[in-house]
């Protein structure tokens, strides 16, 4: 059988049940949220995984010569073999522990950066960026007198590829893109911004965090030399994330952080370095998190990645409807390919009244520039209205979404 037709079949009624946060009523009216893109729930079966850990097993891992640090080692170095199989990694040992997304940038910009880039160099990074995916470079090009350059994108908001090529010289290090836009939710071709930065020589890292909940993530089919997500955007925990990293670039890179963990030995003539992974993994580390991002993984895992696609992108597509026949309504970002986000304007209203209003009406929602503030330059807008989609939103919600902007037309256009 193929594990398609293994997996559980895919009832979004079902799957509400298993997040205890979406059974309540926020300003007297059944909570919708639709902020998925800022942040997931949990269901029991992450909440549970950390409680567990710390009722039965809590404990430091690696140091211990007792049953308890036997079973949290066990629990924790698991979790990590969870993650390579997601991400299809080669080996466990590529797998960082970070503390999300932005740590995991970060890291490759101070560890592999510094080492790499020079004066006159240049990074390339996307126009659709997260603040995260553009600041870590610009701190290390003011070090390094190299530069940021920003990579263009249509009105659609899709990557301009011919821009984006005419760019490429043997003076670009390093190209840093986001899989999917967190403003816009524009799903970008990542294999082929990959081909074209190799025919260069440079490296590239991609921003997994908007893309790992939404569908299947393959590092070795993506060709790419980083990837990096975050476990709060996956159903798992916040303060835990992963940096993915080709094995002979992470074992070329310094350590990032110094302290316990990441030492072979150490003594005042000198200390040497542990290998992968926990060279880069100094401290005790959230082995909670770890446990519980593995429980979210195994959690989405047991359903057919597919059918949550389309069940997704069938919320995306009837919400478009919606919105065609909404007056006053903006869709903002109308790239070829979107997962997960429908960003919009009202005429004659601000968004963060806008959100406001909502939120009165049970309607969590995101509004701002969405730490992508080149972006919104870029569109000539201050911000959007951002309502983001998961696996246990349904078409109600979508309902629930447009009735309430009916009545925040009435109070505010």
């Amino acid at each position: 059988a193929t594990p398609a037709i293994l997996a559980k079949a895919f009832d979004v009624q079902s799957v509400r049940n298993d997040f205890p946060i979406l059974h309540q009523e926020v300003n007297g009216q059944p909570l919708v949220y639709l902020d998925n893109a800022a942040t997931t729930q949990k269901p029991n079966a992450v909440i549970d995984a950390i409680s567990d850990y710390y009722r039965n097993i809590n404990s430091n891992v690696h140091r211990g010569a007792h049953s308890l640090s036997d079973r949290a080692t066990e629990a924790f170095e698991g979790a990590r073999e969870t993650v390579a199989e997601f991400v299809n990694s080669p080996k466990k040992a590529q797998i960082i522990w970070t503390r999300g997304t932005t740590e995991a940038i970060n890291l490759v910009a101070h560890s592999w950066g510094r080492s790499n880039i020079g004066a006159g160099d240049k990074m390339l990074v996307s126009t659709l960026e997260h603040h995260s995916n553009i600041v870590p470079w610009q701190m290390l090009a003011e070090e390094k007198g190299a530069s940021v350059v920003p990579i263009p994108i249509s009105s659609a908001g899709d990557i301009d590829l011919v821009a984006f090529d005419a760019l490429l010289d043997a003076t670009v290090k390093m190209v840093s893109v986001g899989h999917v836009s967190n403003a816009l939710g524009t799903v970008n071709p990542i294999e082929y911004i990959v081909a074209s930065a190799k025919n260069v020589g440079a490296k590239v890292f991609v921003d997994g965090a908007q893309a790992v909940a939404h569908f299947p993530v393959d590092v070795q089919s993506l060709g790419c030399d980083f990837y990096g997500f975050s476990g709060h955007k996956l159903f798992g925990p916040t303060g835990i994330g992963v940096l993915w990293g080709k094995e002979e670039l992470l074992n070329a890179m310094p350590p990032y952080h110094g302290g316990g963990e990441m030492i072979e030995s150490c003594s005042f003539a000198g200390t040497s370095y542990n290998t992968l992974p926990y060279k880069f993994e100094a401290g005790t580390p959230d082995i909670a998190g770890a446990i519980g991002l593995a429980a979210a993984i195994n959690y989405l895992n047991q359903f057919d990645r597919g059918a949550i696609a389309q069940h997704e992108q069938d919320l995306l597509v009837y919400c478009h409807l919606l919105a065609e026949k909404c007056k006053g309504l903006k869709r903002v970002g109308e790239a070829k390919n979107i997962a997960g986000v429908f960003s919009f304007l009202l005429d004659g209203a601000h968004p963060s009244d806008v959100g406001m209003l909502l939120d009165q009406q049970g309607v969590a929602v995101r509004t701002g520039h969405h730490c992508a503030q080149p972006l919104m330059e870029a569109l000539h807008i201050p911000g959007t209205v951002r309502a983001s989609f998961s696996i246990y939103n349904t078409r109600e919600d979508v309902d629930r979404l447009f009735s309430a902007l009916e009545k925040v037309k009435s109070f505010l256009v």
